[in-house]
């Protein structure tokens, strides 16, 4: 057998991709992948963090077969900024994910073999380090770096230390863009992984492993002041022109193909499942020890209440949609519902979506779960209507 180049493998996978997709959606959610995912009670923030994380990898299989000589792309989740607190707790108490959990996650990669690792986050408000914004709010990034042989830092959300955007494409065709064109970082790895936070979201239903992706895409294309033609050399804005469809992309881009809907609740779940088929997640984290509901962000609008929430668990998996599928177990909801049911009140359910593309299951009776049962495990979050003032 005559071996192949990696321009006809590439051609291949996507032929494949693109037939399995051609297959009804409901015949490859019975087909899609089903995937181990471990629970482990965690009730606050010290050492035992990096304990419990150990377990559950271990429940998993161990890192060392996933991570050893390899180059590890840990995107992390700090929506908002700093200064957006509730109540004047600490960011990481509430809604993003905490540095113990981080430093733990860096330290357990480096000791199980990772040849490096990269810390991701898409930075608001023009050029600068992450390893600076993370100091803005508190956190010691050298904790981090003497976690492990080798850690690295990168604002994600423009072209950062390298020299070109790295194109990835959907396969399939995807359901609102054909690709995307990214920080070199989410290319440049052998493994990704998404560290999330387990908390509600206003216009996704939950924002999980999987909707941690959304923050990949750099403002330097995605935002609504991005130039037409190419993309701007400094990131300026946010992402709203992907939430409600206002423009398409820099022409330089990968195409949008489907402008139908300006809602919200249709395309961000939409986009979301396109990001996670495009840039596949390796291993999804979930920090639930402590949280927050009523949304992804404090204070956004003033009839929505907020609430510190202490769940204290740590969720891990090797497959996104399983294990987004068994934290929104945790906290209280369906992973099986559809729109118009909590936690999707009001938009598409991602789940369903990544599921139907072939990512992953939504399907608990698919689903091995291991270490502490969902029963025992679940802290029922209250819905965003519950929050919300009459």
């Amino acid at each position: 057998m005559r071996n192949c180049s990696r321009r006809e493998f590439l051609t291949a996978a996507g032929m494949a991709a693109g037939g399995y997709l051609a297959l009804p959606g409901r015949l490859r959610a019975e087909r899609a992948a089903a995937g181990t995912v471990a629970i482990g009670r965690c009730h606050r923030y010290d050492r035992h963090v990096e304990q419990v994380l150990a377990r559950i990898f271990d429940q998993l299989g161990g890192l060392e077969r996933l991570v050893s000589g390899k180059t590890v792309a840990v995107k992390l989740n700090m929506t908002g900024t700093p200064q957006m607190r509730l109540n004047g707790m600490p960011v990481e108490m509430t809604h993003w994910v905490h540095p113990q959990v981080v430093g733990a996650t860096v330290a357990l990669l480096g000791r199980a073999g990772a040849a490096r690792v990269r810390l991701l986050e898409s930075v608001p408000g023009g050029i600068r380090p992450l390893e600076g914004y993370m100091a803005s709010a508190g956190w010691r990034p050298q904790d981090f770096t003497s976690a492990a042989r080798r850690v690295e830092f990168e604002n994600t959300n423009y072209l950062g230390s390298g020299n070109a955007y790295a194109r990835m494409m959907v396969p399939g065709g995807g359901l609102m863009y054909a690709g995307f064109d990214l920080n070199h970082s989410y290319a440049d790895c052998d493994v990704f992984v998404s560290l999330a936070k387990l908390k509600e979201h206003r216009t996704a239903g939950v924002t999980l492993s999987m909707k941690n992706c959304f923050g990949i895409t750099p403002a330097t294309i995605y935002s609504q002041e991005a130039p037409e033609d190419e993309p701007s050399l400094v990131p300026v804005g946010y992402r709203m022109a992907m939430h409600v469809g206002s423009r398409v992309p820099p022409k330089s881009a990968p195409p949008a193909v489907d402008m139908t809907s300006k809602d919200p609740g249709y395309r961000v779940p939409r986009i979301t499942a396109d990001l996670v088929a495009a840039r596949p997640i390796h291993l999804a984290i979930i920090d639930g020890v402590y949280s927050m509901a009523g949304g992804e962000l404090p204070n956004q609008e003033p009839e929505m209440l907020h609430r510190a929430v202490h769940p204290g668990v740590l969720i891990a998996g090797l497959n996104p949609v399983s294990t987004d599928a068994v934290a929104t177990a945790v906290m209280g909801f369906d992973p099986m519902a559809e729109r118009g049911t909590p936690p999707f009140k009001d938009c598409e359910s991602t789940l369903k979506l990544a599921e139907q593309m072939g990512t992953g299951t939504r399907d608990l009776t698919r689903i091995e779960v291991v270490g502490t049962p969902i029963a025992r495990a679940r802290y029922r979050y209250p819905t965003l209507a519950q929050l919300t003032r009459a």
